[in-house]
């Protein structure tokens, strides 16, 4: 852990500083294949000082996964929430959501993804219930878009986990040195799901007739339907 400045860390900073440690380790090594040895080692600490602020090495997984949670909420959720628009607010919060799991200090929030089994009993009904949070909003955003006509009917819940399918799998095939960088992709992921220009109308001028809102056409009467 590095000191800034020659000021003694407080508690808190040195706490942040072992789940972001910790966080990095288990990402790269997986939880199992991660010993609190090691833990304590990158720290710079004894293994005895480590168990000074982590009882056991679940209760650190779950103090990584809860703090990883409050980098979301942070990061994500209170960026958007105030959103009235309910697309905008979709568009919005997945392009922060993007950004979250792409960029590399957020290692506890991939942990969240990756581990998500590995909790048991209490420590897991805690973080299923944050989670379950984000599922909520979405469904009450894809809901609101459905009811407004800004998006064609689809099931709230579809919708949610939809979308975050697409959102948190990128953990699994994101590069930083790839093609694209996580703007692009975030923008490109953003617009395939959300286009721009559903606010603002088609090509015909109608406002809100966008391609999310399309269904088929009823079937035309007459000559013309037993011609085609």
């Amino acid at each position: 852990m590095t000191n800034t400045g020659g000021r003694k860390p407080d508690e808190g900073e040195r706490y942040r500083a072992i789940l972001e440690t910790a966080a990095r380790l288990i990402c790269d090594r997986g939880y199992e294949g991660t010993s609190m040895q090691e833990i304590a080692a990158a720290c710079r600490m004894t293994k005895a000082g480590l168990y000074h602020h982590i009882q056991n090495k679940e209760q650190l997984l779950f103090a990584i996964m809860n703090y990883g949670m409050d980098l979301f909420e942070e990061q994500v959720l209170s960026r958007v929430q105030d959103i009235a628009n309910p697309v905008e607010r979709l568009r919005a919060c997945m392009r922060h959501n993007i950004l979250l799991v792409t960029r590399g200090w957020s290692k506890e929030v991939i942990i969240i993804l990756h581990e998500h089994a590995t909790l048991t009993g209490e420590t897991r009904a805690f973080i299923d219930a944050r989670k379950k949070k984000y599922v909520d909003f979405l469904e009450e955003a894809f809901a609101q878009a459905s009811q407004q006509g800004l998006i064609r009917p689809v099931d709230p819940t579809v919708g949610a986990f939809s979308f975050l399918g697409m959102v948190l799998w990128i953990y699994k095939w994101f590069k930083p040195d790839g093609r694209l960088t996580d703007e692009q992709i975030a923008d490109g992921m953003v617009d395939m799901l959300f286009p721009p220009f559903a606010a603002a109308g088609d090509a015909s001028g109608q406002a809100g007739a966008s391609p999310l809102r399309m269904v088929p056409r009823a079937p035309a009467t007459g000559t013309d339907s037993e011609d085609a």
